[in-house]
């Protein structure tokens, strides 16, 4: 009669550590996400700027201020470095965040295909877990909300090299 009850406290004991078990890992799974993804730098200074009303007319809230990434490359003889510039973070009402980079009249982008990868590709692959980047232009008070997709289709039947 004892060793039945030992198989009892046993089996209950396993249920009452599986239920625990699910538990837990059901609150990690459906914990919300922090405001801030990994990986996006914020510097809390954020400076008084114009775009910043602008942004808010359109839903943003700033959440940071301008960031430096440094860069080094090695070339094989000897380290270069750069940087790049975010000017702010902002994030959308869903919590989105995007980097945003502001008009420079001695830097323009050329609205290409082409000249829209070789001047803000840089930042999306750095930084992929954003939802985008915001590119404003503070003269013409045009906000441009850019996002890239990877694809693997051809246009207009034609490899892109053929054209």
């Amino acid at each position: 009669m004892n060793e039945r009850y030992d198989w009892l406290i046993m089996i209950l004991l396993g249920i009452v550590i599986a239920l625990l078990i699910s538990y837990r890992l059901n609150r990690w799974l459906m914990s919300p996400s922090p405001n801030r993804l990994p990986g996006i730098p914020i510097n809390e200074r954020i400076p008084d700027h114009p775009v910043i009303g602008l942004l808010e007319q359109e839903g943003y809230e700033v959440v940071g201020g301008k960031v430096k990434i440094n860069l080094s490359f090695d070339t094989g003889h000897k380290p270069i470095l750069s940087r790049l510039f975010i000017d702010y973070v902002a994030s959308d009402d869903s919590g989105e965040l995007y980097m945003v980079k502001l008009a420079r009249d001695r830097m323009p982008v050329d609205w290409t295909g082409s000249g829209i990868r070789d001047r803000l590709m840089p930042f999306l692959l750095l930084y992929p877990e954003c939802a985008g980047l915001l590119y404003i232009d503070a003269n013409e008070k045009a906000i441009h909300r850019i996002s890239m997709d990877w694809s693997d289709e051809e246009w207009n039947g034609q490899d892109e090299y053929n054209s």
